[in-house]
């Protein structure tokens, strides 16, 4: 399968494809049918705050197959920058879609982490309520650091249970962490954090009210059933306001500045590629439409060949959206797995400045 298989958006400094809920759990499902690995990650308002400064954190982020936005915040944040994502899409809503369908055969899963006795209990309600899945194992390695929970008897208890799903749940920054260190380690077809799944699973938390979540009030629901969760709620709301102030209203209204100042010249749009000693990607004009589509096949092209590094040449490009920029990351995220490098080339100030507000200038490599 494709890598860049559907439309991917930069937004709050992170990479997220443009999907609704029930195509992320048909691909889930595919996925798993067809033994295709997948990397699942759900940013929410924590995520984006972390990955602004800690680099391991957002690497885990763009080292993924499939990022959903898991947090109202962020989606109010695209719809503020025309982002077309079209919905909220909780890692708790997608394991309960593949849970109650009826499949067969059942999807089996393993529950890693938790408070201690709630993976134990996540694996006994699953297997008493689940129409879709089946819990084939469970493992809580106490408060242990990320290397002594990757040793080889935890990997191999894991594999030899030999799940389709591996819910992780030890803490975003941590659990993060692991999978990054450890997912070529393991035998598991998809393989996400999802914190808050193992303890509506075990019963151990209750889910917010459907009206609760539909107007994003679920966070102040997990914090009347979890208290301890105020303190990072309120920095994370720190964070993001100084994000929102910084970074996102600039970027709104100077890429509405940008986009008045395009003529109709600059709508002649070139994307090719060359293959030499390097690798070039060359764009120009305004790179939009079919192109785009256009874009997602030399990359996923050039992803094929695992050899050199890559540079984008972006010398004569007019205007760079957070479409492209998506895209970029993602492209440096699989890059990074294959041991390869990226660095755009010619990039002018005014895109700069694009990449400064959409927080990701000091990601990329700049010739």
């Amino acid at each position: 399968m494709k890598k860049f298989h559907s439309p991917v958006w930069c937004v709050a400094g992170l990479p997220f494809h443009q999907m609704t809920i029930e195509q992320a759990v048909n691909y889930l499902y595919w996925s798993i049918e067809h033994k295709h690995r997948c990397f699942l990650s759900t940013p929410n308002l924590n995520f984006a705050a972390t990955s602004q400064f800690d680099p391991d954190f957002y690497k885990s982020v763009i080292q993924s197959d499939l990022v959903v936005v898991d947090g109202i915040s962020l989606l109010l944040t695209a719809k503020l920058l025309n982002i077309p994502i079209p919905e909220r899409v909780a890692g708790s809503d997608i394991f309960a879609r593949l849970s109650e369908q009826v499949l067969s055969p059942k999807i089996k899963v393993f529950f890693l982490g938790g408070e201690p006795g709630i993976a134990e209990k996540a694996h006994q309600q699953l297997n008493k309520s689940s129409q879709g899945m089946i819990s084939c194992g469970f493992y809580d390695p106490g408060f242990v650091s990320v290397e002594e929970m990757s040793n080889d008897s935890i990997i191999e208890k894991i594999n030899n249970s030999d799940p389709d799903f591996l819910v992780v749940a030890l803490g975003a920054k941590k659990g993060q962490q692991w999978i990054l260190r450890n997912q070529t380690k393991l035998n598991a077809t998809v393989i996400s954090h999802l914190g808050a799944v193992i303890n509506f699973v075990a019963g151990h938390v209750k889910r917010a009210p459907e009206k609760w979540q539909r107007y994003g009030l679920e966070w102040l629901w997990r914090i009347r059933q979890e208290p301890k969760l105020l303190k990072r709620y309120f920095f994370d709301a720190i964070t993001y306001s100084r994000l929102l102030l910084t970074q996102i209203i600039p970027l709104y209204w100077y890429s509405r500045y940008l986009t008045q100042k395009v003529t109709s010249h600059d709508y002649q749009t070139e994307v090719r590629f060359s293959q030499g000693e390097q690798l070039i990607v060359y764009l120009s004009g305004c790179v939009e439409g079919e192109y785009l589509d256009q874009l997602d096949e030399i990359f996923d092209d050039v992803l094929d060949k695992q050899v050199l590094d890559v540079i984008i040449n972006v010398t004569d490009l007019k205007l760079i959206g957070a479409d492209i920029v998506g895209r970029l990351l993602f492209l440096q995220g699989y890059l990074e797995r294959q041991g390869r490098g990226l660095s755009l080339q010619g990039i002018s100030e005014k895109l700069q400045r694009i990449l400064r507000f959409s927080g990701v200038l000091n990601r990329f490599k700049l010739i």
